[in-house]
């Protein structure tokens, strides 16, 4: 809708890029634009007559009931015919309803990419949805978009995980006195994989410190089970895992590439990459002095292998705590022959819970963190996820899980549900379907229903903000609000058995699948009844 009026405005005005603003009051129109501003110094005239002008222009225009100036805006307000005309199509294909065209762009999206060493907890969450609904929101505008997890199962995490295993294998399976290090893995996963370890391979195993790498292997496999379940119990399935392990063999011919650019050196028996000459504060270590490569090394191998593959773009979803790797990897790509720039990288912050206004209290039984699958289990995947999206993903995040359960306005996925029930009730008791409703004429509706239909055609505009932007906020307030439209509208409208019914009717089956279209990009299904 805003492209064809924007299209429409810049043919009359006969001008390009016009600013297109939706203001704050409708009652002033459905759209309003500044230009009369900026082109008062070039026309040496008063910006508010130039408003008056430019409106004069938009007489004989079918789209617009009314332009007028205001104030050095010009302002428009869409006619009902317009919007008749819009919406005449809608229902012939749902699923193309806010569809972008086909952008041409291939987009590799790397998110979450935990450690396999236990499951995932509540942090893990928020940019594992965060990176899920920006793949479905891409997808619909039209982009390529392919998504990978990068598996972190080389380094000494697997040394800890392999000595993990062990001891809750000790401890648990064969009742022994363990003394346990400063630093492990805990939680009742690992007795888990303990008894598949010691189903497969005996007891003598967890003893066996020779084996504690086959060990690490084995719960690696294990672990990855049980994150592919957690994530697909919320809606998330990656097209591609790829492992770093399986990387670290061709790490000598990424570091001759590096060597032939000139930005590798030796010292203290180490190899240092020249990160400082892309603004990094040091240069960091690549290659320790034992000679086995560091975590920046797999990273460096990691981009290599994604700038190989030939994407137009890659976004990368990383926890706040990796903001000091940014620029070394874009060093390191830029080393590597490649165009840096290409690669957006996106943090993602953690996140406070509260259950009953208090800290949400950990179980020591299942490790020093909260799991996303108990969470998820607790209020839902539907809420988990929508409340995940309020935010931008690099700010702050605190939410109440007792708020979540609540079956009125405080609970936002209850809310916008509620709307959407609402309309296909009011559906079922007129014994009609949105298709019976669709060639009503408007005729003389009145500017609330106008004004609710405006509001549902914006999500093609609101959806690409979002993308744009990289900020699903967007669509969950542009949701809530319009759910809030709904729900005053119903009260202060009575639809069914008034001359207006069918009118209404087709009013809401408008509402009605923006509703449902936009919880399905946030990967929600709407409620039929609540």
């Amino acid at each position: 809708m805003q492209t064809l009026v924007k299209k429409h405005i810049e043919e009359i005005l006969e001008l390009e890029n016009l600013v297109l603003e939706k203001p704050k009051d409708i009652s002033l129109g459905h759209f309003a634009t500044p230009v009369a501003f900026s082109l008062a110094k070039e026309l040496r005239k008063n910006p508010m007559q130039i408003a008056q002008e430019l409106a004069d222009k938009f007489k004989d225009s079918e789209i617009f009931d009314s332009v007028t100036a205001v104030k050095g805006f010009v302002n428009f307000k869409l006619s009902n015919t317009f919007l008749e005309n819009l919406i005449s199509k809608l229902f012939e294909d749902e699923n193309s309803f806010a569809k972008g065209e086909n952008k041409n762009e291939k987009i590799l999206l790397e998110y979450v990419s935990a450690n396999p060493t236990g499951p995932l907890h509540i942090g893990h969450a928020r940019g594992a949805i965060f990176g899920d609904t920006l793949a479905r929101v891409g997808r619909h505008l039209g982009y390529d978009v392919q998504t990978e997890y990068y598996i972190n199962d080389a380094g000494a995490q697997m040394d800890m995980l392999g000595l993990s295993v062990s001891l809750a294998g000790r401890e648990f399976l064969l009742n022994e006195t363990v003394e346990y290090p400063e630093s492990y893995y805990r939680g009742e996963y690992l007795v888990d994989i303990a008894k598949e370890i010691q189903k497969n391979f005996g007891d003598d195993i967890f003893n066996d410190e020779s084996r504690f790498r086959e060990m690490a292997m084995f719960a690696k496999d294990e672990v990855l089970k049980i994150i592919k379940k957690d994530l697909k119990d919320i809606g998330i399935e990656f097209d591609t895992f790829i492992s770093e392990n399986s990387l670290y063999s061709s790490w000598e011919n990424t570091k001759d590439v590096l060597e032939k650019n000139g930005s590798l050196y030796e010292k203290d028996e180490k190899i240092f990459l020249k990160s400082t000459a892309h603004g990094d504060d040091s240069d960091r270590v690549v290659v320790r002095d034992n000679g086995i490569p560091t975590y920046l090394a797999g990273d460096i191998i990691y981009h290599k292998n994604k700038y190989d593959r030939n994407f137009d773009r890659y976004i990368n979803i990383w926890g706040a705590d990796h903001h000091g790797y940014i620029t070394r990897v874009k060093a390191a790509i830029e080393f590597l022959g490649n165009d840096s720039s290409k690669l957006e990288i996106i943090l993602s912050q953690m996140v406070q819970l509260l259950k009953g206004g208090e800290p949400y209290k950990m179980s020591k039984r299942k490790g020093n963190f909260i799991l996303m699958s108990d969470i998820s289990e607790e209020i839902g995947a539907d809420a988990l996820r929508f409340v995940f999206l309020t935010r931008k993903s690099d700010t702050h995040l605190e939410f109440d899980l007792e708020t979540l359960k609540n079956q009125d306005s405080s609970n936002p996925v209850f809310y916008i549900n509620y709307a959407h029930a609402r309309i296909n009730q009011v559906f079922v008791k007129a014994n009609l379907t949105p298709k019976d409703v669709i060639n009503e004429k408007f005729g003389d509706l009145n500017e609330d229903s106008i004004n609710l239909i405006y509001e549902a055609l914006l999500l093609p505009t609101i959806i690409s903000e979002a993308f744009e932007k990289r900020d699903m906020q967007k669509i969950t307030d542009y949701l809530y609000n319009l759910a809030s439209s709904v729900h005053k509208f119903y009260n202060e409208h009575k639809i069914l058995e008034t001359q207006e019914q069918n009118s209404y009717l087709k009013v809401l089956s408008v509402v009605s699948l923006s509703i449902r279209t936009g919880l399905k990009l946030l990967g929600i299904e709407a409620k039929e009844v609540m």
